[in-house]
């Protein structure tokens, strides 16, 4: 260390003298230049390497994110979008202020081999999830990244990015009903970047399934879940981007209970589905920045499509009464997203979403009980603004029209804040 201090010092001295009182002519100073950039070179390598063989390079960074909300809204949460009650419903952002889930992030190379992240949320009325927990390979070379451990799947856009990074308090209806607001599973997941000049990436991942609409298979080997994706984009000059992507995902579920699902006379019954899930899904995001400066500006347009097909076998209950007979249904949701920085602290944006809860096929013994066509097609239209004093902390007030339940608007406020404390990783495009 000292070594190098000295070096340092003795380029410092020979970068500030005057080269016209040594050097005879022009060739001299050259060598000059050329002795002190060998020189640097050499600092250079010595403190590299002193570095990854120190413990500093094996300390993890540790990251926590602080989050709360204030919620103002007429129904009750816990209520489900109409023809989605046999859905995941999430209800988070309820009324009156709330502590939301502090996210513990720990991450750090391995060895040259492995990198490991664990991301743990603790619950504010205790405990603690663990939302990741995955080690990555770096070594593998050809484009080639395996992920093995608890991830969230690449499926879609959303998917992967953590809350802290939404764009809007809440994630859109059609992640809410169909992904529980996110799928993660524990599995592998290989992915391969191909050597190409635009971008092209193409993965798969197996797992055991116990991320909605799946149903974890705790006496069971083998695989209970598969997704396959792709994604691609480019720039276009120096002011816009793009990327595309496809995805498939298929799992199983298995005796999955709900009791919010309503017969024909309006009151809540049991029911119990047993049968194969297969969603596909396309996604969408185009970004434009003027002279390529997203520090000061930017616009972001982005939207996802999915679509679920479910068939097998339902038990329902109704009047004390099990009967189990076919179903199979096809149900699909969409959202559309705008969201424009027109300051470098400020940003506004609008989001609109729409479910489709399909028309159910039912066999002859549950026909009289279940209800096919609810002849609904949910809503919600959101604005929101925020103001980022920095990359680390952020405020957000969001209003929405909530129409997902059939003769139930709501009117919603959201006030929310998010702070984050210690190393900040770059984030997805």
């Amino acid at each position: 260390m000292f070594r190098n201090i000295f070096w340092r010092v003795a380029i410092v001295a020979l970068s500030g003298c005057s080269f016209d009182a040594y050097a005879a002519n022009d060739a001299d100073l050259q060598a000059i230049r050329e002795q002190v950039q060998v020189l640097e070179q050499r600092i250079n390598q010595q403190s590299s390497a002193a570095a990854a063989s120190g413990e500093g390079a094996f300390n993890p960074a540790i990251a926590l994110i602080l989050s709360g909300t204030y919620g103002q809204r007429k129904q009750d949460a816990a209520i489900p979008a109409t023809g989605f009650a046999m859905n995941a419903n999430n209800t988070a952002y309820t009324r009156g202020f709330a502590l939301k889930e502090s996210e513990l992030g720990i991450a750090a190379n391995i060895d040259p081999q492995f990198r490991g992240v664990g991301t743990f949320s603790l619950d504010p009325a205790g405990g603690i999830n663990v939302e990741n927990a995955f080690v990555q390979s770096s070594a593998l070379g050809n484009g080639l990244n395996l992920k093995f451990g608890r991830f969230f799947s690449g499926l879609g856009y959303l998917n992967e990015q953590h809350a802290h990074v939404w764009d809007f308090v809440d994630q859109p209806l059609v992640y809410r009903v169909l992904w529980d607001n996110q799928n993660g599973d524990d599995g592998m997941q290989l992915k391969w970047l191909a050597p190409a000049d635009m971008f092209i990436e193409i993965g798969g991942e197996i797992a055991r399934g116990r991320g909605y609409p799946g149903t974890d298979r705790q006496n069971k080997n083998g695989a209970g879940a598969g997704v396959l994706f792709a994604h691609f984009g480019d720039d276009i000059g120096i002011e816009h981007s793009w990327r595309a992507g496809v995805s498939l995902h298929q799992t199983r579920r298995e005796n999955a209970l709900s009791n919010a699902v309503p017969d024909l006379n309006g009151a809540l019954v049991s029911n119990n589905f047993t049968g194969d899930s297969r969603t596909a899904g396309l996604d969408f995001v185009w970004k434009y920045a003027h002279n390529g400066n997203t520090r000061e500006s930017y616009l972001k347009v982005q939207g996802e499509y999915f679509q679920r097909n479910e068939s097998g076998m339902l038990t329902y209950n109704t009047t004390g009464a099990s009967i189990t007979d076919s179903y199979a249904n096809t149900q699909s949701g969409w959202y559309l997203q705008s969201v424009y920085q027109f300051m470098p602290t400020w940003r506004t944006g609008l989001r609109y979403d729409r479910l489709a809860s399909g028309i159910a096929s039912v066999g002859a013994l549950n026909a009289g009980n279940v209800i096919a066509n609810y002849a609904f097609s949910p809503s919600r239209i959101s604005w929101m603004v925020d103001y980022s004093p920095s990359e680390f902390s952020r405020f957000r007030l969001q209003f929405a029209r909530d129409d997902s339940r059939q003769g139930l608007p709501d009117n919603q406020l959201f006030l929310q804040y998010i702070m984050s404390l210690g190393a900040h990783g770059a984030h997805q495009y």
